[in-house]
């Protein structure tokens, strides 16, 4: 059990929670809410001891592991495996303890541990998260250095789930997952066994992983049952009848102050008067919460062009000699709002490459309409913003001849007001960084707009005005995103990228998470078509031919490595690599190649004959 009891914390004189109390039953999955900057990442802390609380206490049970993601894994030349595997610290100390432990009891107790904790099982263990989390089984052997640090993000979180805490702390875990990545991770989170505290503003992670919402807001943390769906109307319904109360008692206050008001100078009425004073006096003022500042985007509109605005037929891409996609026979309209699926590295970016022209076919044709403008957000674009400039000066860059109140007014519509318009890029948060970006990516009114992962660092709030704004935008959408709730919202067709071809997925995408969900467990009728029928046992005299047999196989092989053995140290003879005996060393060394294949063939039969006996002894 996780508890929070009273606890206040400021950062630089500002006050970020105050008297919150919360109580996390063992075993619960909570999400945490709240606005950007209420403190979320901070309570994380607080709860791992990093910053001391303070007020109040936070308790848990004494020997509870706490984990979490902090950074990515270095980019060493460990495997990912092995590095996954060294996450569970105690399992790492107990294998190597048993390597170097000479007293009988304290092996026995090393040995009685590692059953407890299943470590036998652990490789299969590390290999199905990291499977799960995109990497392949050839992936798995490489080293972390081959990847980049959105992979080793990934890594990263294989090991803090591999090492399985007592309480798992998890700060966005989708922003550096792909759709596929993210559907596996819920699946995996309703099964994780123990306290897990997720901050996200995944709308569908929200729903499905977890069953209390943790919502921090006005420095208070208040415990919501239910996914987020359920502490989104809860909380509209209580916002609504407190706002129904405080209006309900500024008219009760209006009417004493007006009796007040009117009769307290006369003599008669002043007792009466005074009376409704001290009522006024002990009401203690209901103050409904503050209605939040309403999010928007607004896309700017393009004029309509004919239909196709892009056409691909016949196409193949790829990097150099390397073909990527093949098969392309693609088309889009100016009212298509596509969603791309597919595992990261079967080649969605390259094909919003190819979509967006930074990348060319290397067979087939690409016809685009001669006065289409595309617009293209990818998070990299993000990080390459320039830090020691202010959002206005980005935007006067790709606008030098307009007034400044009309590039303000720009930012102003996505979400950038006058306090951020001025402040340096690096001093922004993610969700605002993200924000520009989009910006400048819609700036020429676009006929196309091709988003990669738009959603990352933005607030559920946010999200919501992105669907809002790309369902009004008369543009064509073509979107790569983790987040289902934005797919489910805006994409009205689905494209699978997967073994090299592009092809239209029919169904809707509860059918894509269920494919994804089951497509590595054998349904029960394939596991009966596997099952082999148990062959009858075999009768004593089978069983001695087997045996003869065996012995026969023993006795061949026993025999070819005599004759190898005698070869060996025929070539082992000095003499025999003069000049004058090369001819000589030729036909030995053959005959010593001869013996060395028969000596495979002569292995295989007696490991067959081996199989049969113990199968007909069975």
């Amino acid at each position: 059990m996780l508890r929070i009891q009273n606890i206040s914390f400021a950062m630089a004189g500002r006050p970020l929670i105050e008297d919150a109390s919360v109580t996390i039953p063992e075993g619960h999955k909570v999400g945490i809410v709240g606005r950007n900057g209420a403190g979320k990442t901070t309570l994380f802390k607080l709860i791992r001891g990093e910053y001391p609380v303070d007020t109040g206490s936070i308790s848990m049970p004494e020997r509870a592991r706490i984990g979490g993601v902090a950074q990515e894994v270095p980019g060493n030349e460990v495997s990912l495996l092995d590095t996954v595997l060294a996450a569970d610290t105690e399992r790492a100390g107990l294998m190597a303890e048993a390597e170097t432990a000479t007293d009988a009891t304290r092996i026995a107790d090393i040995q009685t541990r590692l059953a407890d904790i299943d470590a036998w099982s652990a490789e299969g263990r590390a290999s199905a998260i990291l499977k799960g989390l995109g990497f392949s089984e050839a992936e798995q052997h490489m080293p972390c250095s081959a990847f980049s640090g959105g992979w080793r993000m990934r890594v990263a979180l294989a090991g803090v789930l591999f090492s399985q805490p007592d309480i798992l702390l998890l700060d966005e875990p989708t922003n550096y997952l792909d759709l596929e990545g993210a559907l596996w991770l819920e699946s995996y989170l309703q099964r994780y066994p123990h306290t897990v505290l997720i901050i996200s503003h995944d709308r569908g992670l929200l729903n499905r992983a977890v069953g209390a919402i943790l919502h921090l807001d006005d420095r208070k943390l208040t415990l919501y049952s239910g996914p987020y769906d359920q502490f989104a109307r809860q909380r509209a319904e209580r916002r609504a009848v407190m706002v129904a109360e405080a209006r309900k008692q500024e008219a009760r206050r209006a009417h004493l102050q007006s009796f007040v008001d009117r009769f307290k100078a006369k003599a008669s009425k002043a007792k009466q008067a005074q009376s409704r004073v001290k009522m006024l006096e002990k009401m203690e003022k209901i103050t409904p919460p503050e209605e939040a500042a309403r999010t928007v985007f607004s896309f700017p509109e393009p004029e309509e062009l004919s239909p196709p605005i892009i056409r691909i037929e016949d196409g193949v891409t790829g990097y150099g000699d390397k073909v990527v996609l093949r098969r392309l026979n693609l088309r889009i309209d100016q009212d298509d709002r596509i969603a791309l699926l597919g595992r990261n590295g079967e080649g969605k970016s390259t094909l919003a490459k190819v979509l967006s022209d930074r990348l060319a076919l290397m067979e087939g044709k690409i016809t685009r309409s001669s006065k289409l403008r595309i617009g293209f957000f990818a998070q990299h674009q993000v990080d390459e913003l320039h830090i020691d400039e202010t959002p206005l000066q980005h935007i006067q860059r790709e606008r030098p001849n307009e007034a400044p109140a009309r590039l303000r007014a720009r930012l102003a519509g996505f979400g950038l007001m006058a306090e951020q318009v001025e402040t340096e890029v690096g001093r922004l948060s993610g969700g605002q960084k993200a924000r520009l970006s989009l910006l400048l990516a819609t700036l020429d009114a676009p006929h196309l707009l091709i988003l990669d992962e738009p959603t990352n660092h933005l607030d559920i709030e946010s999200r919501e005005a992105l669907v809002e704004a790309l369902t009004a935008y008369s543009g064509a959408v073509v979107l790569v995103s983790h987040d289902m709730h934005l797919l489910s919202l805006v994409a009205d067709r689905l494209w699978l990228v997967k073994d090299g071809n592009v092809s239209s997925f029919d169904e809707d995408l509860e059918a894509y998470r269920a494919f994804l969900l089951n497509q590595n467990k054998p349904s029960e009728d394939a596991d009966k078509k596997k099952e082999k029928p148990k062959p009858k046992r075999a009768s004593r005299d089978q069983i001695l031919a087997l045996r003869a047999e065996v012995r026969k196989c023993e006795e061949r092989l026993q025999k070819l490595q005599e004759m190898a053995d005698k070869l060996s140290k025929k070539l082992a003879d000095p003499t025999l690599y003069e000049q004058e005996r090369i001819g000589e060393l030729e036909v030995w060394n053959k005959k010593y190649a001869e013996v060395s294949e028969a000596i495979e063939r002569a292995e295989t039969l007696w490991m067959q004959a081996e199989e049969k006996l113990e199968t007909a002894q069975a």
